[in-house]
């Protein structure tokens, strides 16, 4: 699933791409992706451009200028795809905006995904429940210590609660508690003071260094798109169960956690 870095990649992108560009034609190949009657969302998309990108978590919102919002969740298995034709057959894609410039924006893997056409309103109202991005330049140290030891559920659990901080899931969850030396399964408010320095910055520097290599996900937004995925082979734990440790040489573990896979090592996060 895209989280933080991959949707920020996604943004990054899609403003540069995007920003000015009039829509000029609409496909929609799975009524379920979109919240209103086909023809409805095709009109009301139609000579609409798009002011900016932004994103909120693992949401992305594209500012149309009518004021309205087209609000983008991949959820599970989505992915985006940008140029004069897409990577597959149309057909394989349950959203297509073109645009004026010749181009066509691509959404694919949207069976658990949605692609909504929302006013502001109803777009604040959507995401008020999220947490603090961990950007977020009010997510201070102490701030980030008192949200963590206000919570009792298992570390992972926590990190991965979009209401506690908005954008981290699997796999960044585990990356940034093998980077602490933590395990994820410890209880959130069990944690000592130098645990949560640790965690704290291990999680703006994994997400940072996420971002800028482009994320896990191995789909290229454009035919020339490098980035994408570039930090798929420095994951240490994530995906890479009996792997040794990059650090000590210790199988990586794999177990379940809250119906959660939870990659870890058993040396260097010792659950005691």
């Amino acid at each position: 699933m895209p989280e933080l870095p991959e949707m920020e990649h996604y943004r990054s992108q899609l403003s540069q791409l995007l920003c000015g560009q009039k829509i000029i034609g609409v496909t929609v190949n799975r009524e379920a992706t979109i919240n209103e009657p086909v023809d409805e969302f095709k009109s009301g998309l139609i000579d609409r451009s798009i002011l900016f990108v932004e994103r909120k978590g693992k949401h992305l919102l594209f500012h149309l200028d009518d004021g309205r919002r087209l609000h983008l969740h991949l959820m599970l298995g989505g992915w985006l795809a940008y140029g004069e034709q897409g990577p597959k057959k149309d057909s394989h894609f349950q959203v297509i905006l073109a645009f004026d410039n010749g181009s066509s924006l691509y959404f694919g893997g949207l069976r658990l995904g949605y692609l909504h056409r929302i006013t502001a309103k109803a777009a604040i109202e959507q995401l008020k429940e999220l947490g603090p991005d961990p950007f977020d330049p009010r997510l201070t140290l102490e701030a980030f210590k008192k949200r963590l030891t206000s919570k009792k559920g298992k570390l992972k659990t926590t990190l991965t609660d979009q209401r506690f901080l908005a954008g981290i899931g699997n796999c960044y969850s585990d990356e940034i508690c093998f980077d602490a030396k933590i395990h994820p399964a410890l209880s959130s408010n069990e944690l000592d003071d130098e645990q949560l320095e640790r965690l704290y910055g291990s999680m703006r520097k994994v997400l940072m260094e996420a971002k800028e290599a482009g994320g896990y996900m191995e789909h290229p937004l454009t035919p020339d798109d490098k980035l994408t995925g570039g930090y798929n082979e420095r994951c240490r734990v994530y995906d890479r169960k009996d792997e040794p440790c990059d650090d000590c040489g210790t199988e990586i573990k794999l177990e379940t956690l809250t119906g959660r896979k939870m990659f870890f090592c058993p040396h260097c996060q010792p659950q005691s």
